[in-house]
């Protein structure tokens, strides 16, 4: 690095390399690709702020270089994180950062220390034949689902950046070439433990848990057995996040367990998408053939990974696995009961109920109804609102046989009358809850169709809109209506 470049990275930001310190058996030191000609498509200047980085810099040349890891800011060691993984429930020891590199963390303005990760950034050794390139659509779908769920309060890595490589990259015809920059709280997941297991290093597992304590759950430090309350933590944290993926319709797509963060962060969005019409058994991956990550999967799916971190801690709980596993069982038990108290919770909010605790018949009667009558799950939730408010016109004519919807709707009214709030409060409530935006599949490809020609201008307007998903604006209809009922299926694809 040159000394111009020098001192320009160290205006930007510094990082720092706490993780491939303390683990380098978990990493191996690797530098990007070098990219033909930067250019940078879209900056989160709110979430630059949120770092305390300068977005203005970052537009620069030099920032741009930095934001691809060209250049490199002080106290950076760029490397590619091991990790194993279940995939689609068969094991693969050896997968890691394929495509991807950790620049280093970032400690923000609040004193919280974040990731700062590359995407596309090139082949390492954990390319597993791949060219480790991405391409603009990819990166921008990364960046879009990533920012709506930070919207709609979803624990989620965020998208700071997208830069496009000048080069073309060959997937099914030629592509140009992108670089997504995110940030996490740490790009630990259940994976890494799997691969520090896998490796028959018992001390090695010790240290990554203790580093994951360290960083995300320093309370469990002072426990009797902090690695059971480490896991007890991560088990809290994935039924909330399930839960919240549920409550807004969300389908991740590729659950694996290298894609399931220690955090409770969402990450890896790959083949992802928001359920329009509601049905449980909705998948949009191409590849997901049997369903086994459908909308209505996710939670079971969500505790069978968290199955798979137990038994990679499992010797940390006890001295023998005689007790170690029921210790590991009753933790990983909870997670039903956790799961559906947060649903629960959130549900009765989308409906507008209070206490006591919403009727579990009521809920499922009107999933049913949902199904059946093929209703979008957005538009159906945030219409309701309008029923009391007292105009149930709106709702009502979303359903080809309302008969059937009117039964339902005088049960919800018998469970809200003893609420003794205005009728207004309780509306406006359901509205700060049930999204009116979401990243609607049919506008997302095409600002992904439109950003991978040259033009970014439906990808910032998208964005836009996303920010505020709850507050209904006048002009934005298009941005609330489902995509026609017509045609193939929705289908996603890994982008890899």
């Amino acid at each position: 690095m040159s000394d111009s470049a020098s001192i320009a990275a160290s205006a930007l930001f510094r990082l720092d390399d706490w993780f491939a310190r303390e683990l380098p058996e978990l990493c191996q030191p690797w530098q990007a690709s070098a990219a033909p000609s930067p250019e940078l498509l879209v900056l989160n200047t709110a979430l630059a702020d949120e770092l305390g980085i300068d977005a203005d810099a970052l537009r620069n040349a030099d920032g741009v270089a930095m934001l691809i890891g060209q250049q490199l800011v002080p106290g950076s060691c760029p490397v590619a994180q091991a990790y194993a993984g279940h995939q689609f429930g068969g094991y693969s020891p050896r997968l890691g950062d394929g495509r991807a590199l950790l620049l280093g963390e970032l400690i923000d303005p609040n004193g919280r220390r974040r990731d700062v990760h590359l995407k596309g950034s090139g082949r390492t050794p954990f390319a597993r034949g791949g060219d480790g390139k991405a391409a603009i659509g990819p990166m921008l779908r990364e960046y879009i689902i990533s920012e709506a769920m930070h919207a709609l309060d979803i624990p989620t890595t965020r998208s700071l950046a997208v830069v496009s490589t000048g080069e073309q990259i060959a997937r099914d015809t030629m592509l140009p070439g992108a670089v997504l920059t995110r940030i996490a709280a740490s790009h630990l997941r259940v994976g890494t433990f799997q691969y520090a297991s896998g490796t028959g290093d018992a001390a090695l597992v010790r240290r990554l848990a203790d580093y994951a304590i360290a960083r995300h759950y320093p309370q469990a430090a002072d426990a009797e057995n902090p690695y059971l309350e480490m896991y007890t933590a991560v088990v809290e944290a994935q039924a909330s996040l399930l839960a919240r993926w549920m409550l807004v319709g969300f389908v991740h797509g590729v659950m694996n367990t290298d894609n399931m963060t220690i955090s409770g962060e969402t990450i890896d969005y790959g083949p992802c998408a928001f359920m329009d019409r509601y049905n449980p058994s909705t998948v949009f991956s191409s590849i997901d053939h049997g369903g086994r990550y459908a909308y209505g999967n996710q939670p079971g799916i969500a505790q069978w990974n968290l199955a798979r971190l137990a038994e990679a801690m499992l010797p940390l709980f006890a001295a023998n696995a005689d007790d170690a596993i029921p210790l590991a069982t009753e933790v990983l038990q909870s997670f039903t009961e956790l799961f559906h108290g947060h649903w629960a919770a959130g549900m009765r909010a989308k409906l507008g109920l209070v206490e006591p605790p919403v009727d579990a018949a009521l809920v499922d009667d009107l999933l049913g109804l949902l199904h059946m009558q093929a209703i979008d799950y957005t538009t159906f939730f945030r219409s309701l609102s309008n029923l009391v408010r007292g105009n149930g016109d709106p709702t009502r004519a979303l359903f080809a046989d309302p008969n059937a919807f009117d039964e339902w709707a005088q049960r919800w009214s018998a469970a809200r009358s003893d609420d003794a709030r205005p009728a207004h409060d309780v509306a406006n409530a359901m509205d700060r809850v049930n999204p009116i935006y979401i990243p609607r599949n049919h506008l997302v490809e095409a600002a992904l169709e439109a950003g991978t020609a040259g033009d970014i201008g439906p990808f910032g307007q998208l964005i836009d809109v996303l920010a505020q998903p709850f507050d209904e604006r006048p002009g934005l209809q298009a941005y609330a209506m489902p995509a026609r009922a017509e045609g193939a299926p929705y289908r996603t694809f890994c982008g890899t």
